[in-house]
């Protein structure tokens, strides 16, 4: 019982760390968009980055692992790089083929939950790939945006940029077709459950 209502936690330092990073994707949005402090908004994006590792590093040590933060920092995480690549695309820093393929990529593996509760699960393990795909575009956005300018450092930045760019957009479509393939295995391998089940 002890371990469910720890679970069942909302009001934990991890979640208000992951709440106050939800905070932040209108305020990067203004600063992109609006009076264009490119300066400010890396700032925020690795304020953002240092928090994402934080939060997970104190739910783990703190032992306030939550369901709730299960949920935020996924969520966090798809709503920045949500907010990078349509800033980036209207600022037409990035093309927007670019910033289209991702939410793509989520609307997929939100089509996907659906199947899913028939069998009884929610969702399946994140992958290594899912990670390690998320790593490369959490690092390429900013990269780009210091990009956007003139110099030997600007340069450098839109190389490296790029560069994790191709290989986030890539590695992050191969995740999603491995977890769709997943969810496609489970489907073949499982019987469906009961709503009652399901429900309960």
């Amino acid at each position: 019982m002890a371990d469910d209502s720890a679970r069942n936690r909302v009001w934990t330092l991890p979640n208000l760390l992951s709440m106050v990073r939800l905070a932040g994707v209108p305020v990067f949005l203004w600063l992109v968009l609006g009076p264009e402090a490119d300066g400010w908004a890396l700032a925020l994006l690795m304020v953002s980055g240092f928090t994402d590792f934080l939060d997970g590093y104190l739910a783990r040590r703190l032992n306030q692992t939550s369901i709730v933060g299960q949920i935020l920092d996924p969520v966090a995480d798809r709503l920045y790089i949500l907010a990078v690549v349509v800033g980036l695309a209207l600022r037409e820093v990035i093309p927007w083929w670019m910033a289209v393929s991702l939410p793509l990529r989520d609307l997929l593996m939100w089509g996907l939950v659906p199947l899913l509760r028939t069998r009884g699960y929610s969702a399946l393990p994140v992958h290594f790939l899912g990670k390690a795909a998320t790593f490369n575009l959490l690092y390429a956005f900013p990269l780009l945006l210091l990009g956007d300018g003139e110099g030997t450092v600007a340069t450098l930045a839109r190389v490296f940029g790029w560069a994790f760019a191709f290989w986030g957009i890539g590695l992050y479509w191969w995740a999603g077709l491995l977890y769709a393939w997943q969810v496609r295995t489970l489907l073949a391998t499982t019987e469906p459950r009961s709503a009652a089940s399901r429900d309960g």
